[in-house]
């Protein structure tokens, strides 16, 4: 389990296809200390498992299904990539329950800024955007953001300037794709009234 506040922004410096995976290597050194093969690390808000590591880097292998069906299958070398590792038993839930479990991805519409003011707005599929509502939570990216507006095909977000600081967001283009998991319990809430009508 993450909490989608962003520990630092790795870097891919290594794609390895072999055979059915990708072995996806990136640097980033901040978060590499404590961790052991087999941990989960939220990359881009992709749960991913540690299959190699040292002072510096950390490495991955991703199937087809997660390369296929999330952002990951867009990095290139000198990909930026938001990284977080697994919560501690006893850990600070700062942002909101996140799986790390992609429901889908969106494309960026827009990032409008007005001085302080910055609204990303994205655009989706109808069976993620029904999980969304407006002060909800969602990870964009692996990020836990609040949802200003709702939409059947999409949403947006304000960013503020220490998560554009410490994210890849603010590097975002129309056009792009991001990773988007819904909150959880909405998630579940959802299942059950289904179940009732």
């Amino acid at each position: 389990m993450f909490t989608g506040i962003v520990e630092t922004v790795g870097r891919v410096i290594r794609i390895e296809p072999k055979g059915a995976l990708t072995r996806l290597t990136l640097e980033a050194p901040e978060v590499t200390e404590g961790l052991k093969l087999g941990d989960s690390v939220a990359v881009n808000g992709c749960c991913l498992t540690l299959v190699a590591h040292d002072a510096t880097t950390l490495a991955f292998e991703a199937i087809r299904e997660t390369l296929d069906k999330t952002s990951i299958g867009l990095f290139r070398l000198g990909s930026r990539a938001n990284l977080e590792r697994a919560l501690p038993a006893a850990g600070r839930l700062d942002g909101h329950i996140v799986q790390g479990h992609v429901d889908g991805t969106g494309t960026v519409r827009s990032l409008e800024r007005d001085g302080e003011d910055v609204r990303l707005f994205i655009d989706c599929r109808s069976d993620v955007a029904e999980f969304l509502v407006p002060k909800g939570s969602v990870a964009i990216d692996g990020v836990s953001l609040t949802v200003v507006g709702a939409r059947p095909d999409g949403l947006d977000v304000a960013l503020i300037p220490h998560t554009l600081a410490v994210t890849t967001l603010g590097d975002l283009e129309p056009g792009d794709r991001v990773n988007l998991e819904a909150d959880v319990l909405g998630k579940y809430v959802k299942k059950y009234l289904d179940r009732l009508s």
